[in-house]
């Protein structure tokens, strides 16, 4: 099978997004258009990726940081035909090219495959679409015998051919060896004065190639994105899409239409998912997690018959089976629940592990702490972790009894079984079993009158 090397132009400056962000770089599902395209060049096991970048190098570079490709510059934008020139010298004249577009996020890698499979040493592929209104889109010209012929860009046709609805995406694949003949053929000759990839689509045919079309199961697999707005249209469409995906493994969506994946979301059976749920990174959810609305999950594992109520958000963490969580708390990166936890409203722990059972119901900040089983933390209840350079640890035994209103400076520990009353502020070790207090004697002023306004 010959090598497939992909090309992927990634050179435009994207002015009708008017934004500093190269175009290439807003993101889709929470990521950049390229890596999407990059994802599916991985995904069809190509020998050699080369993304041509121009607009927003430096930008694009850094955005794209470690992804597995060969950077080319085109520093001067001179058409397409001209940038994949540019990212010809390192494939090998045996390979199999194929071309792609870093603002083209959705094509389906079985699409892409059966564009690669049509090419041979006298045949190239073309992905083409049919399209009510065809209009800004180079159309597809056909001979008698319905074989392709050419293709003649908006600018350059004549009322027949504005009146032909084919259009050509810009994807294709073709022999590099033959490729990069037509390429240098190439002439700027046209309204633009740029050298168009899709010129070669004639030059083909006048060598008896065969040019084959393959047609995308969704025409939004070959949309591009040029403004918001159609940035906007292709965030729902792949959303919907995920959704739809959800269901048909039998999750419960309150409203297919709100909700967004950014990543990938692993289920279990009899998952329900409510409205405003935002999924980033890598979310896995158990048996029969239910999600309330306005929810953000990131980079979390959730066991099974946890609930996470509305306008909570769970970050970077792991939370056991059987947990409740919220409404409005905010659990931080490197935690750990055990099962049964409960984390009430206005509470919020950071790079902390929380045992089995344990409850902090309201109005709490926990951080930098091991809190053990069993453990009852009050309303108001704080672990000052911070000295203003340094964090340090809480430790909190099994069975304790935190009071209401109480401050643990860190570092302490609270032994098992141990109770701090309400108000308290901790500063030593409290043993095991013992109470601590450490409350100002209260008095009462007999027959004290509230003061009065003049």
């Amino acid at each position: 099978m010959p090598r497939l090397s992909v090309i992927i132009l990634a050179a435009g400056q994207g002015k009708r997004m008017h934004s500093a962000l190269p175009k290439v770089l807003h993101p889709l599902a929470g990521k950049p258009l390229l890596g999407h395209v990059i994802d599916r060049a991985l995904d069809l096991a190509a020998d050699h990726i080369a993304v041509v970048y121009g607009h927003g190098g430096a930008q694009v570079l850094e955005g794209m940081a470690g992804a597995p490709v060969r950077w080319v510059l085109q520093a001067e934008q001179l058409g397409t035909g001209h940038a994949v020139a540019e990212a010809m010298p390192e494939v090998d004249d045996a390979a199999t090219v194929l071309v792609l577009y870093g603002d083209v996020p959705l094509t389906r890698t079985d699409t892409l495959r059966r564009l690669v499979d049509l090419v041979g040493s006298r045949s190239m592929g073309l992905v083409t679409v049919r399209l009510d209104d065809p209009t800004g889109y180079g159309r597809v010209v056909r001979d008698a015998h319905d074989a392709v012929t050419r293709i003649v860009e908006q600018k350059d046709a004549d009322p027949e051919e504005l009146a032909l609805k084919e259009i050509n995406t810009g994807i294709m694949a073709a022999p590099a060896g033959a490729l990069r003949g037509w390429l240098a053929r190439l002439d700027n000759a046209n309204a633009q004065g740029e050298y168009y990839l899709t010129d070669i689509i004639a030059m083909a045919v006048a060598d008896g190639m065969v040019v084959h079309t393959v047609h995308p199961g969704h025409s939004h697999e070959v949309e591009g994105v040029n403004n918001r707005a159609q940035l906007a249209a292709l965030e729902r469409t792949y959303q919907r899409a995920r959704a739809e995906e959800l269901l048909h493994q039998g999750v419960t969506l309150m409203d297919p239409s709100r909700f967004d994946v950014r990543g990938t979301l692993e289920v279990g059976r009899d998952v329900t998912i409510d409205v405003n749920v935002i999924c980033e990174g890598r979310v896995v959810l158990g048996d029969g997690v239910v999600v309330g609305a306005n929810v953000v999950l990131r980079d979390v594992e959730i066991g099974a018959d946890t609930e996470v109520l509305p306008f909570s958000m769970v970050d970077t963490a792991t939370v056991g089976a059987g947990a409740r969580i919220g409404p409005y708390a905010r659990i931080r990166p490197e935690t750990r629940l055990a099962d049964h936890v409960h984390v009430g409203n206005f509470v919020e722990i950071k790079k902390s592990v929380v045992g089995e059972g344990s409850k902090v119901n309201h109005l709490s900040y926990v951080g930098d702490a091991d809190v053990g089983r069993g453990v009852n933390i009050g309303a108001g209840t704080i672990t000052c972790n911070y000295d203003g350079a340094n964090k340090h640890r809480t430790v909190i035994g099994d069975e304790a009894f935190v009071g209401s209103d109480t401050q643990l400076v860190a570092p302490v520990t609270v032994g098992a079984g141990a109770t701090i009353g309400a108000g308290t502020t901790v500063t030593r070790d409290v043993p095991p079993g013992e109470l601590a207090l450490s409350r100002v004697p209260q008095t009462i002023r007999a027959g004290w009158q509230r003061p009065q306004k003049k």
